[in-house]
């Protein structure tokens, strides 16, 4: 396989994996105030529940990703397998 095709699977993977994290996420999160925290929760602030696990979900998926991204840069010499995104005055430092 050439670059451009490393770099546009390692694209579509980050995308796959980053929404399969965001989903696993909301999902536990979701369980975890369904089970255990809506009956402590008053009427007033269980309307919120649902849009503040939305964006702690977010959030840690994000934090995950970059973690697992920085280990994977870490191990793969990015110059010899992938294109640059963006290609315009493309230097290295």
């Amino acid at each position: 396989m050439n670059k451009k095709v490393n770099t546009i699977l390692f694209v579509v993977g980050a995308t796959l994996f980053i929404v399969a994290i965001s989903v696993l996420c909301f999902t536990a999160l979701t369980l975890l105030y369904h089970n255990y925290l809506i009956v402590h929760i008053s009427e007033e602030i269980r309307a919120w529940g649902f849009a503040l696990i939305f964006i702690i979900s977010i959030v840690i998926s994000v934090l995950i990703y970059r973690v697992v991204l920085k280990f994977i840069m870490t191990r793969i010499n990015t110059d010899k397998y992938f294109n640059p995104l963006f290609a315009g005055n493309y230097e290295k430092n």
